[in-house]
């Protein structure tokens, strides 16, 4: 069966001498892998489309498993994404956290819109902490993980101060955290944020301008919350903790 998609490459892996398989999320065919002949060639015309975080336009077969590119068509290359260690490090989280923090069957155009939005606004220049973490919330959301950060998880006080708890997906008020010690003390300004970033959509972001201070709670909250909802040890977190811009 032949499939004509628009697709953003999250994932490639070698694939024998010349070839390789990438992992696309499309805007209306899901998740999907495509192997991609001649792709490792010096002068293959679909090298381009190989490339992590390309969108392009994909013509593939598919019957069963791998689907076998035709024709490609390429659309934005993102190349500054591959070529700036610190977009790299950030669009390689972001990649790994829509292929591996949702399940397959559920990826869907949403879900293309808001990866494609992402990469466009880290291309643009906006504050890659920022939109990573609104990614990352867009993600849990996505997930079926939408966190309470409107009242408290347990009894629904309105009224702060809170803490969060990654492992119970939300914020407790001072009664109901009491006892619980390891809980990340939440700023106002910070849960703010939290609230802002579940509405936000990806593809109206202007530029959010906030201090570093303020960037490494938002930072750090939200990675609890992804750690505590997606139980999932991301191999890019590293990479991208080495360089030194999250907490």
């Amino acid at each position: 069966m032949l499939y004509r998609v628009e697709g953003i490459v999250v994932r490639t892996v070698d694939y024998g001498e010349n070839h390789k398989i990438v992992t696309l999320i499309t805007n209306n065919s899901g998740k999907v892998g495509v192997l991609v002949r001649g792709a490792r060639k010096v002068r293959s015309k679909h090298a381009s489309l190989a490339q992590p975080f390309t969108y392009g336009e994909y013509n593939f077969i598919k019957n069963t498993g791998l689907g076998t590119l035709q024709h490609g068509e390429l659309i934005a290359s993102n190349h500054l994404l591959r070529t700036d260690l610190d977009l790299t490090a950030h669009a390689s989280y972001i990649a790994e956290l829509i292929d591996r923090g949702i399940q397959e069957e559920e990826i869907g155009h949403v879900h293309f819109e808001q990866l494609k939005a992402c990469f466009s606004n880290l291309a643009e220049g906006k504050d890659v902490v920022v939109i990573t973490s609104i990614f990352e919330m867009k993600v849990l959301m996505m997930s079926g993980y939408s966190p309470v950060v409107e009242e408290c998880i347990h009894c629904g006080n309105h009224v702060g101060p809170f803490k969060l708890s990654g492992y119970a997906g939300g914020i407790l008020c001072s009664r109901c955290s009491v006892q619980d010690a390891s809980l990340l003390p939440v700023s106002e300004t910070a849960l703010k944020l939290l609230r802002l970033f579940k509405r936000i959509d990806l593809r109206q972001v202007g530029n959010i301008n906030l201090s570093d201070e303020v960037k490494q709670e938002v930072t750090k909250l939200i990675r609890q919350l992804v750690d505590g909802q997606l139980a999932i040890k991301f191999k890019t977190r590293s990479f991208l903790d080495n360089l030194g811009n999250l907490v």
